[in-house]
């Protein structure tokens, strides 16, 4: 008999969906992915976080070497002026997105990822320092699209329990064999973790039943045809990239916010599954590749083709890439220095700051190594921190403070009038209770500006702290 409640509250923190998209995200940052096709995109979200512009071009950016192998617009000294950077560079990389991609089967979805992810959706707060190509299309994962073929990655996230028998038979084929993207990501959910929404020993669990009839298993979803236990996960994933020449690996993710009333979340493990295939390139890989491919092409090669239903393109900042002099960086970090009236100030504090990210032409670097080669500069590396928490101090400290409110001296009366200042009883005991109190309002640069919920996505989703406070969500598929 059993004794408890008839099914369990799970709910989990971030949303199950967004930690399955930190995972890709996360994923796409540690390999310096550039080119993404999302097949089975849906609304666009995954899509309209990777059009979040990046904060500074990346390292290995065209636009920067083109412009620095050039001295129209900068000093000659500027083209050798990265290499300690760059080969020393051991933080994570934000997402530096050239190229993008959607498939899905259902047009009315496609039109809202059409529009959220149009330039005249973007937030026009944040420079664009790179150029961004987006295309949307539609058809079935089962016709080949010669455009997808040898791109960087194909996400594929809680996709595959949605196709039939004869889509999953195709969905190795023509993933990792037709397109062989050097990296594949997908999730799935994962069967094991449902005994957690019922008490142990549980007949008739909450659920949609096997729709198929193949099993008696009940999914999280009407419209999932399979869900997959952990072994059976395993086993199809070392299958079919042994099949195609890949390696793979497995994991879970999305464990609930609660422990278990049972125990039992360590064999349970997570919600979704999680797995990523990186291609092997050696000659034997290859070659075995190309024979079943050509196999995948004559069964698919009659199906009908996708359709294009739109192509965005995002444009670059005019500076990008073009760097100003020296001297003008200079002066202008000097003029922000003496307008916050600190000798310290962070990176992102001053790139934001008196247009230094135009002067930089859209490369941190140069404003990083500037702070390292300039006599008056100090730069302060901290490890494990992101290049905009590093710290730059000017030495010998700023001439004078700028005031807003008035750049000229008092006169006499005014200054007797300041003078007369005090503070009331309310206020003295309030600044006695509170020593630490000030008048200044400055902003958390370090939490306003940098909110990476991927606000800034793709590239800047900080899928660990920021997330602020919310209520817990119920699992979803």
């Amino acid at each position: 008999m059993n004794t408890g409640p008839t099914d369990v509250n799970v709910a989990f923190f971030p949303p199950l969906h967004q930690q399955r998209r930190i995972w890709v995200l996360d994923t796409l940052r540690r390999e310096g992915v550039s080119e993404i096709v999302d097949i089975g995109c849906g609304e666009g979200e995954l899509l309209t976080t990777l059009c979040q512009p990046a904060p500074w071009l990346g390292p290995q950016s065209q636009w920067r070497n083109r412009s620095l192998a050039s001295t129209q617009n900068a000093d000659d000294c500027l083209a050798s002026m990265f290499d300690d950077v760059l080969l020393n560079d051991s933080e994570s990389r934000d997402l530096h997105p050239t190229r993008i991609a959607g498939l899905d089967i259902d047009t009315g979805v496609l039109q809202y990822a059409a529009e959220d992810t149009s330039p005249s959706s973007a937030n026009p707060q944040y420079t664009r320092w790179e150029p961004l190509q987006v295309s949307l299309w539609h058809g079935s994962l089962d016709s080949i699209n010669p455009t997808f073929v040898d791109v960087e990655c194909i996400v594929a996230s809680e996709v595959i329990e949605h196709l039939t028998d004869d889509l999953v038979h195709h969905f190795a084929p023509v993933l990792l064999g037709v397109y062989h993207p050097r990296i594949l990501l997908m999730t799935t959910p994962s069967y094991t973790f449902n005994a957690r929404f019922s008490p142990p020993g549980m007949r008739d669990p909450m659920g949609h039943p096997d729709p198929t009839g193949h099993t008696d298993r009940v999914f999280r979803h009407a419209d999932h045809k399979f869900e997959w236990t952990v072994e059976e996960f395993a086993s199809w994933c070392a299958t079919v990239s042994k099949e195609w020449g890949y390696t793979v690996e497995v994991a879970s993710i999305g464990y609930a916010l609660d422990k278990d009333p049972w125990g039992r979340d360590k064999q349970l493990g997570g919600a979704s599954q999680v797995a990523a295939f990186k291609r092997m390139d050696d000659v034997n890989s290859r070659r075995k590749r190309e024979r079943r491919i050509r196999t995948a092409y004559a069964a698919l090669e009659k199906k009908e083709p996708h359709r294009l239903v739109v192509t965005h393109h995002f444009t670059a900042h005019p500076q990008a890439g073009r760097p100003h002099q020296l001297e003008e960086l200079g002066a202008a970090l000097l003029r922000t220095f003496e307008g916050w009236g600190e000798n310290v100030l962070r990176v992102e504090d001053l790139w934001f700051s008196d247009d230094i990210a135009v002067l930089c032409g859209g490369s941190v670097e140069l404003l990083i190594e500037m702070a390292e080669r300039d006599s008056q500069l100090c730069l302060r590396r901290i490890a494990g921190e992101r290049k905009g928490n590093w710290t730059i101090e000017l030495l010998g400290g700023v001439q004078r403070r700028k005031d807003n409110w008035s750049a000229a001296p008092m006169s006499q009366d005014e200054e007797a009038v300041v003078g007369e200042v005090s503070m009331d009883e309310d206020q003295e005991r309030e600044f006695s209770m509170n020593p630490g109190i000030s008048t200044n309002a400055w902003p958390n640069s370090e939490t306003d500006t940098w909110m990476e919920d991927n606000s800034w996505a793709g590239s800047w989703v900080d899928e660990g702290g920021g997330w602020g406070r919310a209520t817990p969500e119920p699992v979803l598929s």
